[in-house]
């Protein structure tokens, strides 16, 4: 070989290896020069992350001709996507799969069956569901949970979907919605039931014991329930009887359900609500640490606001709640009955969570109505709208109950700030939105809302992780991602790594914050930039990209079809 052509060639070389000429790209998407917080809560490192199909295939150095589409994370942080741990998109999602209000927040799965859950369902409960449609309306094809996820997951949904079975669910398909005790048939019909769900994937029991039917049932029959879904690796996960001056005994009961049924078990919504209650939380805080250093798997979850949201109803002594919405009418318009409610309403309960007086008429906001006639008071609280009345607030509350027969909504001031910041330093807390998925368009802007529809992921971060330091970035991540991943018991979900499922959000630690206030709930989020949800791209650069790659995820006890 001549010494000239020697030189060409190895000029060419040089070429190549400076990258005159790319190779074929290997992965399907790579999410590069970002800052990964891998969700174990370790610290962040400098690292890209690529992508084929719908696994994570590589975290390193990658070169950016390898990807088909390239991300760019610079000054970003890099996350596994955030679990929901209880949302109430039930009917949302049917709607609108695209889950605005969750996806622009980092949410890429969403857990429900709060209480209530879309299956099972008798003949009795769909009449019933559709008799309570409010601004969304749809059919219901579908008649056990699992029917309803993969419902969803064909309709098309951008996060995934994952569902506990609501403990009223069974009650209410054998018992009804009566104040009474299955009976030992009845009860191994309800344990039927659940093993049903359990093997289709259910995630396990939970319970809503504030809420009429839920609040029917003793505790015997829910660790009877419990003992069904403890047998296919499942939890229990409950809204405690009592958050307010019971608190302590409900926790207590609680505990007990965990200890008997031997199942790891989470507090909804960790709160204590009433200001002569407040205290209690840190009592609360040492049961609850008791208990795991004992050996039980205890975890809780928290929206980060002082303020609830549930319907109007709960301002009703539960016994005039039995037999459903009709019979609660009935007693409302009958003079003796409504002297009974009223008194009960205002003294403070023995035997049931006075929402009335916990918070109080100013400190209760009704933010929507299902009768449209009704929907100029949206916006107003229950003591304004006494006054343009000209009535008692208990007696309005009544009233208001009367004329709307679809549901109303409040916001319920009650809780301590300070405890709000003492529950979120917690290791074992994750959290929630306690609200629908939701969108400042079309049907949703019918209403009002909480604030927490739009926020409670990013006020977290923005507002408690970057602004107070409350809690280190990483293990705020932790928190969001592999904590509730791994409560739930949920299948390659929660890290950064190689072989686990593309949920991955990218956002700015400097700039991500909630926006939306009681005043005026439906603004979204900021500062969430990209977001996967199995390998598909359905927040880019801010935007929502219509992709609705959302899947029905399943607890650890199904069994294959």
């Amino acid at each position: 070989m001549s010494r000239l052509r020697f030189c060409f060639l190895a000029a060419i070389l040089l070429l190549l290896a400076a990258g005159g000429c790319h190779p074929a790209a290997v992965y399907d998407i790579v999410i590069k020069n970002g800052t990964v917080y891998d969700g174990t809560g370790g610290e962040p490192y400098a690292a890209d992350i690529a992508l084929t199909g719908d696994k994570i295939t590589a975290v390193g150095k990658i070169d950016e001709a390898a990807g088909k589409k390239i991300l760019d994370a610079t000054g970003l942080a890099v996350a596994p996507g955030f679990v929901n741990m209880m949302c109430w998109s039930n009917e949302s999602l049917i709607a609108d799969g695209r889950s605005q209000s969750e996806i622009r927040q980092g949410v890429t799965t969403e857990i429900l069956g709060e209480g209530n859950s879309m299956g099972p369902l008798s003949p009795e409960m769909k009449k019933l569901m559709k008799s309570m449609q409010g601004d969304i309306k749809y059919d219901i094809p579908w008649t056990t949970l699992g029917e309803y996820l993969r419902f969803l997951e064909k309709k098309g949904v951008a996060p995934n979907v994952a569902s506990f079975i609501g403990a009223a669910n069974p009650r209410m398909y054998v018992v009804g919605l009566e104040d009474k005790d299955p009976t030992p048939e009845q009860m191994d019909q309800m344990r039927k039931l659940v093993r049903q769900e359990m093997e289709d994937g259910a995630l396990g029991i939970a319970s809503a014991l504030v809420y009429a039917p839920g609040s029917y049932a003793k505790t015997e029959e829910l660790i009877e329930l419990c003992k069904v879904a403890a047998e296919y690796q499942g939890k229990y996960i409950s809204h405690l009887r009592s958050e307010g001056d019971h608190f302590l005994e409900a926790l207590d009961e609680f505990l007990r359900i965990a200890r008997e049924a031997n199942v790891p078990a989470e507090i909804y919504h960790l709160k204590v609500g009433g200001e002569t209650n407040w205290p209690k939380m840190d009592q609360a805080i040492e049961k609850v640490e008791s208990a795991r250093k004992a050996g039980l798997r205890i975890t809780a979850d928290m929206y980060t606001y002082t303020a609830g949201s549930t319907g109007l109803e709960a301002c009703v002594p539960l016994w005039a709640q039995s037999g459903g919405p009709e019979a609660m009418r009935k007693r409302i318009k009958e003079p003796a009955q409504r002297r009974r409610i009223l008194a009960d309403m205002r003294a403070r309960g023995k035997d049931w969570e006075n929402f009335y007086l916990l918070a109080g008429p100013e400190k209760i906001l009704l933010v929507a109505f299902g009768n449209e006639a009704l929907r100029p008071l949206q916006g107003k609280t229950l003591a304004e709208v006494a006054k343009i009345r000209k009535k008692d607030p208990a007696e309005v509350v009544l009233d208001l109950l009367t004329e709307d027969t679809i549901g109303i909504s409040a916001v319920y001031f009650m809780m301590s700030e300070d405890n709000v910041r003492k529950q979120l330093k917690l290791p074992w807390v994750s959290f929630c939105s306690d609200a629908a998925s939701m969108a400042p368009e079309g049907v949703f802007l019918k209403v009002s809302t909480h604030p927490r529809a739009y926020g409670s992921f990013a006020r977290f971060l923005g507002k408690y992780v970057r602004d107070e330091k409350l809690v280190r970035l990483a293990e705020g991540v932790r928190r969001l991602s592999n904590l509730p991943a791994q409560n739930l018991g949920l299948d390659r979900r929660g890290l950064l790594k190689p072989g686990m499922f593309a949920d991955i959000v990218a956002f700015d630690p400097a700039a991500i914050a909630d926006r939306a206030t009681y005043e005026s709930p439906h603004q979204y989020a900021v500062g969430m930039k990209h977001v996967l949800v199995n390998g598909k791209v359905v927040l880019e650069n801010g935007e929502h990209t219509g992709a609705l790659p959302g899947r029905a995820l399943w607890g650890p006890g199904k069994k294959s079809l």
